[in-house]
């Protein structure tokens, strides 16, 4: 892990595209900005980890294409 010191208003370059800066500090609370290009998803980590389990979950249901489609059927 990269370990940085950086003040407000300074920022980080993540590749060529990514740019991270320090909009505020508050006690122990840190206010980021992310400028990405929008083909690149950045989501807070909790939300990652749980679009994570959620993914898996779904790729482990045991559903049959019968299935699938007896649903579609019904709507």
């Amino acid at each position: 892990m990269l370990v940085l010191a950086r003040k407000k208003n300074e920022s980080l370059i993540i590749g060529n595209e990514i740019e991270v800066r320090i909009l505020d500090l508050k006690g122990d609370v840190v206010r980021l900005g992310i400028s990405a290009p929008s083909s690149v998803p950045v989501y807070r980590k909790e939300i990652y980890d749980q679009i994570l389990k959620e993914n898996m979950a779904a790729a482990s249901m045991d559903i049959s294409l019968e299935d699938i489609s007896r649903n579609i059927s019904k709507n």
